[in-house]
């Protein structure tokens, strides 16, 4: 049975059942506690911590979740039946059915024949296990369904209580497992031996809510949920293998082609065990894991998600290599992985050459780190070799490792081909402190679950009205008022208050768009509106001070939108639709938007590229935006299904769930259509000039432009114009011929640095005969020691000690320089000849004395090493220590 068809069968048992269907969410939400979405229920949460009232008439819902946990990205591989992305098919209760329902369900599910839609499992194969004072959940298992006693077993919390991980929903659970027969492992069910009773269904008995603490068993219970509620999940791919006849997750119809193909393409062999194995699993998890991230809009970066799809894709690059790769394969690896999965999420096709070019782009950054890796490592094992030693420390390893991005992998490898060996406990040891600050760096960031208790009855019984598509003023009443997450009776003047009205025109932020300004007012109260938030997609949420009067509960009043503040907002949040489509205009379909912020005046839009724009690409950009202005378009909107407003060809927002109604902003007929909940002008000309400020990168793959709108537009382009006027009065030059002006006078101060510096050396190496005159003999050696004219570089310092090592030929010399450079930094540099060298003399060593007489430090090699303090008056101290130094070798 193909796993496509294992979702199918899910979904639709459920549905036969009552529940409703949920399209998985992306793998990206507005969750402080969660890199990816990470289980099945997360997009469930807030219906079973009772903030919000679930939105399924039945009160029943199933659903298949992607999901990505990275928390042991190294093991990956190592074990055959865990992978980084995983789809979570569940069927969810909030108060409906408990215990007896869900393991029912889940039992006709596994065993009734194919025939009738089940999965055809032999009842005789199944175990189970239950919490250990969860005595119900036994009875039913064994009175209920009828499953034998021995088969039922009893773990503890660590095992079968089932949490996120972090504060939330908690409770019981129980596993249901396959047995896989002998041949994986010794009997006695999952107590014994858990490869060969696989665990494929997790029943979670949702009723209770845990706070922090760390591991699956030390948290606090905080206390009961609202309602007693059922999570489940079942492993698709888990599921896959077992129908499928094969041994493990990576031989299923998804994994198995990419693995097939990376054989092909690296000439090894899957199969014969060991590390080849582990780095064939590596690239099948890791391709579709990066695969469904970029398409949930990720790119590579160097901090949070970005970085987690960067060490992804890099670990598959690695392990191609190491398997026997050359070139480049990303692009085979993506394409086989798109192929596979696209039957389940057809969204794929519409972004496959999006997804292709972010993989390719960072595989050809990387095999660029690969190429400077190998020269440093070179370097390091050739400073190894010299000292006499054949061990490369682990503090050189992790600096390849950490600093430069080179794998540990190939720096074992190319260890062993040098005839070395590499500390590894030294680097491990290493690495684990780095896991331990970046671990407590985590947690001191989460925070827990934000308590929305407070707003939950006014989600329920008093959704706020929004009336600011069509007027900026409303009459409305006061039902709350809160502060510090307390309901208050009244406000009075000074109080900082959020307000909860029954109707507003006011917007609250989302899309990108801040959230209005405005006032609200009743007699002679009056309090100032800094900002509007939704919560649960419902309610309204004013933040406002009292400036004037008391405010109270139940009282009449009227809100009103800032008026300038609206216009503004509304013509940078059109702009913003109008950039976004001269920009797909000019870069193709591949240039899609990954977030933007609009606030009145000013827009900035971010979107996936991995190349800079050219000042012509900007110049197009902003002349098809402002033609668009001028052609007054009408601006339209529509409310319309999801499924309707996409056939339309209605762009959508990556991360975003939408409702099943959506609003769609057009402009322009096709030239601009997007689902967007936004303010905007009625016409296209309401928003006036656009000028597009620049772009740049913010992130590996991700772009952004930067414009200003309307008057601000005005008063930008009026400044550059009158700028422009000063500089060609004082050039005496007209303006359209100012850039040749400048350019031509920048080549001239290029071209009188060049000579200044060239004269420069002419006076250092006119020196150079001084210096090696003023050359003492110390303990036999030739040392010269001189403080260079005040604006000499470190460069010339080095070139300088180059000369010197060069003039003292055979004798052991020792060269020590220092200098205040243009920046009022000391500089200073210690060199060393051969012969020096074999006496003892180790630059490194000395240049860290010098530094520690100016405020600096340094380092190197033993023939030359350099550094740079802020003291120059330290030099000569300095100087007589490190003198000191040698007198006493």
């Amino acid at each position: 049975m193909q796993t496509h068809e294992i979702r199918e069968r899910f979904i639709q048992h459920f549905v036969n059942a009552g529940h409703q269907e949920v399209p998985s969410a992306s793998l990206i939400l507005d969750d402080p506690n969660l890199l990816f979405v990470n289980a099945g229920m997360v997009p469930f949460k807030p219906y079973f911590l009772g903030q919000q009232t679930p939105p399924f008439p039945q009160g029943t819902a199933t659903s298949i979740q992607k999901c990505v946990r990275t928390l042991d990205i190294e093991e990956v591989g190592i074990t055959t039946r865990h992978n980084t992305f995983f789809q979570m098919a569940g069927n969810f209760s909030f108060g409906q059915y408990f215990k007896a329902g869900a393991i029912k369900h889940a039992w006709e599910l596994l065993t009734n024949p194919v025939a009738q839609g089940g999965y055809g499992m032999d009842p005789e194969k199944l175990w189970v296990t239950v919490y250990l004072d969860d005595d119900e959940a036994a009875e039913i298992w064994e009175h209920e369904i009828g499953l034998p006693k021995e088969r039922i077993q009893r773990l503890g919390m660590a095992d079968n209580y089932w949490s996120m991980g972090v504060p939330g929903p908690c409770g019981p659970c129980s596993e249901i497992y396959y047995d896989r027969g002998p041949e994986y492992g010794k009997e006695g069910g999952p107590i014994a031996d858990d490869s060969r009773y696989l665990e494929i269904w997790n029943l979670v008995f949702m009723e209770k809510e845990r706070g922090e603490g760390i591991g699956k068993d030390n948290f606090e219970i905080l206390g009961d949920l609202p309602k007693k509620n059922i999570d489940t999940g079942l492993g698709v791919e888990r599921v896959a293998c077992l129908l499928q006849g094969v041994d493990n997750v990576y031989e299923t119809d998804l994994l198995r082609p990419v693995i097939d193909v990376a054989e092909k393409l690296t000439g090894a062999a899957y199969g014969q065990g060991g590390q080849n194995d582990i780095r064939f699993r590596v690239i099948a998890d890791h391709s579709r894991t990066g695969m469904m991230l970029i398409l949930d809009g990720v790119t590579p970066g160097n901090e949070g998600r970005g970085y987690i799809l960067r060490r992804l894709l890099r670990r598959i690059i690695r392990s191609a290599r190491l398997l026997g790769a050359t070139g480049e394969t990303m692009g085979v690896f993506m394409n086989t992985i798109m192929d596979t999965m696209t039957p389940s999420y057809p969204e794929i096709a519409e972004h496959r050459e999006r997804i292709l070019q972010v993989a390719i782009n960072e595989e050809k950054a990387f095999l660029r780190t690969l190429e400077s890796g190998t020269h440093l490592f070179e370097e390091a094992a050739a400073s190894v070799k010299a000292s006499g030693s054949h061990v490369l420390a682990g503090a050189q390893a992790f600096a390849l490792h950490d600093t430069y991005g080179f794998p540990i992998d190939l720096t074992l490898e190319m260890a062993a081909e040098a005839g070395l060996e590499v500390d590894q406990e030294g680097f491990h040891s290493l690495m684990a402190e780095q896991r331990a600050r970046a671990k407590a760096d985590s947690q001191a960031k989460k925070h827990g679950h934000a308590d929305l208790s407070i707003y939950r009855e006014f989600v329920d019984e008093h959704p706020t009205e929004f009336t600011g598509y069509t007027e900026s003023t409303s009459n409305a009443q006061v039902l709350g008022l809160i502060t510090e997450g307390k309901l208050l009776p009244t406000a009075s003047v000074g109080d900082n208050v959020e307000v909860i009205l029954d109707t507003t025109p006011m917007y609250a932020e989302s899309g990108g768009q801040l959230g209005d300004r405005g006032i609200i007012r009743t007699g002679d109260t009056i309090l100032r509106v800094n900002d509007v938030q939704k919560i649960g997609k419902k309610l309204w949420v004013h933040k406002a001070t009292v400036e004037q009067g008391e405010l109270e509960v139940g009282a009449n009043v009227e809100a009103s939108v800032d008026a300038q503040w609206r216009h503004a907002a509304r013509q940078a949040h059109s702009a913003t639709h109008l950039i976004h489509a001269a920009l797909r205009e000019v870069l193709g379909p591949t240039a899609v938007q990954a977030g933007s912020m609009n606030k009145p005046g000013y827009l900035r839009f971010d979107f996936n590229w991995t190349q800079p724009l050219t000042r012509e690409q900007l110049q197009r950009i902003e002349a098809i935006t402002n033609e668009a202005v001028d052609h007054d378009w009408a601006v339209n909107t529509l409310e319309t299904s999801l499924e309707e407003a996409k056939a339309m060809g209605a762009m959508a927002l990556f991360g975003e769930n939408y409702g099943d109604q959506v609003r769609v902003v057009e402009i322009g007929g096709p030239f601009s259509m997007e689902l967007c909940g936004g303010i905007h002008v009625d016409h296209a000309s309401q928003i006036g000039p656009v000028a597009v400020l620049g772009e740049s990168s913010i992130g590996s793959g991700a772009r952004r432009i930067e414009a200003y709108s309307g008057l601000d537009s005005f008063t930008y382009l009026s400044r550059e114009r009158a700028l422009a006027a000063g500089l060609a009065t004082a050039l005496k030059s007209p303006s359209e011929e100012l850039p040749e002006r400048i350019a031509a006078l920048t080549e001239k101060l290029k071209e009188a640095e060049k000579e200044i510096a060239a004269l420069h050396r002419k006076q250092l190496a006119a020196k150079t005969g001084e210096y090696l005159a003023s050359a003492r003999t110390i303990n036999g050696f030739q040392v010269i020691t001189a403080t260079l004219p005040q604006g000499t570089s470190a460069g010339d310092l080095r070139t300088t000690a180059i000369d010197l090592k060069g003039r003292l030929g055979e004798q052991p010399g020792v060269i020590i320089l220092g200098a205040q450079d243009d920046k009022n930094k000391a500089p200073f540099v210690v060199g060393a000849t051969q012969s020096a060298i074999q006496r003892g003399v180790k630059s490194g060593q000395l240049v860290g004395i010098l530094g520690g007489f100016v405020g600096g430090r340094g380092g190197g090699k033993p023939d030359m090493a350099q550094g740079s303090g802020n003291d120059a008056s330290g030099f000569d101290a300095g100087f007589a220590a490190v003198v000191n130094a040698l007198e006493n070798l």
